[in-house]
């Protein structure tokens, strides 16, 4: 490839936006908008119940789609999938998800962010991270 197609095509690339499965659609959006705050801006409804949605929250999206009844994948899911969003403030979403009631690990430093994760009702590790001077390895302390 030339380097003004490569050009052309890093230009034209915007955005990476994760895709999930998941087996129930009504957890999966309790969990993300209800808990996370995430907004739904686009969705597809199939007989009243929302089959695929595209989610924001901030500057990151997110979708999901309900697997048909015969097509859930038989291996554990989510097994070996993270989706890491980057922000300002990752205390302040560890100290939203125990206020919403979630389970969320203790935030730790590590390559010199805070982080902390959250599994979804399928599986997924959701981490959350954002920069610090803190000495790696740190454990946030309440």
């Amino acid at each position: 490839m030339t380097t003004t197609a490569q050009t052309a095509t890093a230009a034209n690339v915007q955005e990476s936006v994760p895709f999930l499965g998941v087996t129930h659609m009504e957890s999966s959006l309790r969990f993300y908008v209800d808990a996370l705050g995430f907004e739904i801006t686009n969705k597809w409804i199939v007989d009243g119940r929302i089959r695929w949605c595209w989610l924001k929250l901030g500057g990151a999206s997110l979708m999901l789609q309900e697997f048909d009844k015969n097509r859930v994948p038989s291996g554990k899911l989510g097994e070996g999938v993270s989706v890491c969003f980057q922000c300002k403030d990752a205390l302040a979403i560890y100290h939203q998800a125990k206020q919403r009631g979630l389970e969320v690990r203790r935030p730790f430093v590590g390559n010199g962010m805070w982080e902390t994760h959250l599994l979804d009702p399928d599986g997924y590790k959701i981490g959350f991270y954002s920069p610090t001077d803190a000495p790696e390895e740190t454990e946030y302390m309440e």
